[in-house]
């Protein structure tokens, strides 16, 4: 078996260990060695992450046949993106499997199962974010909402700027800082590149 093991976690202040943890044990169990890791610090709103770049070049060389991940809903936080990827993964024979939630997604029943599931991580970053708009609504009705302060950043946009001006990508840069790729964005958007 070729396995790839996918890791997210949605900002760089998250760890990866606990996800790590479970995929290993898995892998133990079932006496898998030799696995990838892919590990990304991006949202799952989208799949512009680069480690999911990298593990769809992978599994389009043919270098890769199962996917693990802790949870379905670390591939995506969307129905449609979700789905899109795992259909497109079973339709190319691979074996995806979410250790924790203990599915294997292969075959139809699979597909309709992660059509809920992928249903329910959406309604769960739906519903959060409409909690953090009602409490800000509130903080600033009561005037104690502050906000995130002007120029407030994980690390320098000057930074930003010198590895940019250096050649490097956004992926390279956002990697050197340990931030997202759309943080190198913001930095670089703030000192005019």
């Amino acid at each position: 078996m070729k396995a790839a093991a996918y890791v997210r976690v949605s900002t760089a202040g998250q760890n990866e260990a606990g996800q790590q943890q479970e995929i290993t044990r898995w892998l133990t169990g079932n006496r898998v060695e030799g696995v990838q890791w892919f590990i990304d610090r991006e949202t799952g709103d989208n799949l512009d992450r680069p480690e999911f770049n990298r593990l769809q070049q992978a599994i389009f060389m043919g270098a890769v046949d199962t996917v693990l991940v802790y949870k379905l809903d670390r591939l995506s936080r969307t129905v449609r993106d979700g789905l899109a990827v795992l259909c497109d993964w079973c339709d190319r024979g691979l074996r995806i499997v979410s250790v924790t939630q203990q599915i294997d997604f292969n075959g139809t029943i699979g597909k309709m199962i992660a059509a809920v599931l992928f249903g329910v991580a959406e309604m769960e970053q739906q519903t959060r974010r409409e909690r953090q708009a009602a409490g800000i609504t509130v903080a600033k009705a009561k005037g104690v909402y502050k906000g995130r302060k002007p120029g407030t950043t994980k690390a320098k946009s000057k930074r930003a700027e010198q590895l940019r001006a250096k050649g490097m990508t956004m992926d390279e840069i956002a990697a050197a800082l340990n931030v997202s790729r759309m943080t190198v964005h913001r930095y670089l958007k703030v000192v005019g590149r």
